[in-house]
């Protein structure tokens, strides 16, 4: 299949929904003041490399165990569903560690907050449902979206204020909970047919 708009589109706001960048301005601001200025360009790189290799990579790990990408797509869209109600009704489910000092770069930054459990279920539940192409460039378009809202952090929290980022981690919420419940239902019926 080639480029197809409607595919990219689609992907791209799954994507945006599970890294939820949006989300962790407050905890990129937090970090930005104890850690000092976060360099947008390497946390962007990074997180664009490790996303690929889980992309391509992931299906032969799954090979490994024996899971099909459709039995992975209904457990992805379960973590998707539990990462949808931690933004919807502020509740914690995923608990992450505190980050060794000196590297707030990798960690808590790319990995878990970009990179995480939400995003390699969801690059690999993505392969049910869309071309690689678009993937990949959806993947693309919102690590660019990364770059420019952490090398733009100090402006959006002047700009922006804590209310209006709350209210965008919930409405992106309910779009992930509705977009997880459309992927749980499109493959189930692979597993019980």
């Amino acid at each position: 299949m080639g480029i197809d708009f409607k595919e990219i589109a689609g992907a791209f706001v799954v994507l945006f929904a599970i890294l939820d960048i949006t989300g962790s301005i407050p905890i990129i601001i937090d970090l930005q003041h104890k850690t000092g200025k976060v360099p947008a360009f390497k946390v962007s790189l990074i997180s664009w490399v490790l996303l690929t290799i889980i992309y391509f990579l992931g299906d032969g790990v799954l090979a490994l165990f024996g899971v099909d990408i459709e039995s992975f797509a209904v457990a992805g869209s379960l973590v998707i569903i539990a990462i949808g109600f931690e933004m919807t009704f502020d509740i914690t489910i995923f608990k992450y560690d505190a980050s060794p000092k000196g590297v707030s770069t990798i960690v808590p930054l790319v990995f878990p907050l970009i990179v995480g459990a939400g995003s390699f279920t969801t690059l690999l539940s993505l392969k049910a449902e869309f071309a690689a192409i678009n993937i990949m460039i959806a993947l693309f378009l919102n690590i660019v979206f990364i770059f420019f809202v952490l090398k733009s952090i100090d402006w959006i929290e002047r700009v922006l204020g804590q209310g209006f980022i709350y209210v965008l981690r919930k409405f992106f919420g309910i779009i992930l909970l509705a977009i997880a419940v459309k992927l749980f239902t499109s493959n189930i019926g692979h597993l019980v047919g």
